[in-house]
């Protein structure tokens, strides 16, 4: 299963958009019409869906849900462009989705733009660089130069399909021997406590590392994504991460009276981790009480691990802080489930 689904969520959870559907409402039928309207659908990110004759019937096509962007073009849009040397567009686009908006009216801001420096350099017969001063800027892209998102997505994800089987399979584990009535058996017998849980532990701890090991090969052959920095590092903070999160699900068995109550609360607490440990939303974005929150989940130490490591090199002394915040999440989850776990002899 985490293999499928590395091989799946990767292409769907993408910052990018593509095939924006575009409505165009062209009143002036001109060249410099004509060359716009290529210009968005060469682009790669706007699909033309749509040709409308007036700003009602492409309201419509947004209305039926086949277009997110109105691209209104207005008559005599090339002759007052010559001569006058400017001319106005309308763009209208649905916000139902606020950051597809943002993105959409982005790339047709930057088309537009385009197109409006290559007709200045047509029309005034020089080259746009030479119309006016401007500040030359040059950035670079560190550690993820090609702004792959896969790169950025991929360790988040395998953390999340990381946590999800170790957090599941210990949140079933001792509450299912309530069920079945063999914890009775377990109970009468003098293995202590302390060995009980190790014993839960330790069978989920080697399935959690093959599955980490696997995600790691599938990282390097199907999305081409090597570590920067060391594996050791990796598998150090993996293997008390796992540790860690094993004593969470255990801790959830040992207070449930059944499967189903402890996969309902073992569903509840991860939803909230996954959504507040920094895979899709920056931790720093969110409000100030929900970075509170996110100190207390171990899903965003982890995440931010695997990026650093991956993507940035970062070594063991960077992520220190981070390797004994788990460790204390750790100490704390097993101790608790050792504790709350009730023996009634032994």
């Amino acid at each position: 299963m985490p293999t499928v689904q590395l091989l799946i969520l990767p292409l769907a959870a993408t910052y990018e958009m593509k095939n924006i559907s575009l409505s165009v409402i062209d009143n002036d039928h001109s060249t410099y019409a004509q060359q716009l309207i290529n210009k968005f659908t060469a682009s790669g990110y706007f699909k033309l869906t749509d040709y409308s004759a007036s700003y009602k019937e492409a309201l419509h096509q947004v209305e039926k849900n086949n277009a997110d962007i109105i691209l209104q073009i207005p008559a005599n849009f090339e002759k007052t462009l010559i001569r006058e040397n400017k001319a106005s567009l309308s763009l209208n686009v649905n916000a139902i989705n606020g950051s597809t908006a943002g993105l959409a009216a982005s790339y047709a801001g930057i088309i537009i733009k385009n197109f409006n420096a290559e007709i200045r350099e047509k029309i005034l017969q020089t080259p746009a660089a030479n119309m006016q001063p401007v500040i030359d800027i040059t950035y670079s892209n560190w550690y993820n130069p090609d702004l792959n998102y896969k790169k950025f997505m991929v360790p988040g994800i395998l953390v999340m399909l990381l946590s999800l089987v170790g957090g599941f399979l210990a949140a079933l584990n001792i509450v299912s021997e309530k069920e079945k009535g063999t914890i009775e058996q377990i109970n009468v017998t003098p293995v202590k406590k302390t060995t009980f849980i190790i014993s839960k532990i330790i069978p989920f701890w080697i399935i959690g590392m093959i599955i980490f090991t696997v995600g790691l090969i599938i990282c390097k052959l199907v999305y081409n994504i090597t570590p920067v920095g060391s594996y050791i590092t990796l598998y150090a903070f993996a293997a008390i991460y796992m540790l860690a999160f094993l004593g969470f699900g255990l801790l959830i068995s040992t207070y449930s009276d059944n499967q189903r109550q402890a996969m309902f609360v073992a569903f509840f607490f991860m939803l909230i981790f996954i959504l507040l440990s920094g895979e899709f939303t920056p931790i720093t974005s969110m409000p100030q009480w929900a970075q509170v929150v996110a100190k207390l989940n171990p899903l965003s130490y982890f995440v931010a691990v695997m990026r650093l490591v991956m993507l940035k090199g970062s070594s063991f002394t960077d992520v220190s802080s981070y390797f004994l915040t788990i460790c204390g999440f750790g100490a704390l989850f097993n101790t608790w489930a050792i504790l709350n776990y009730r023996k009634t002899s032994g």
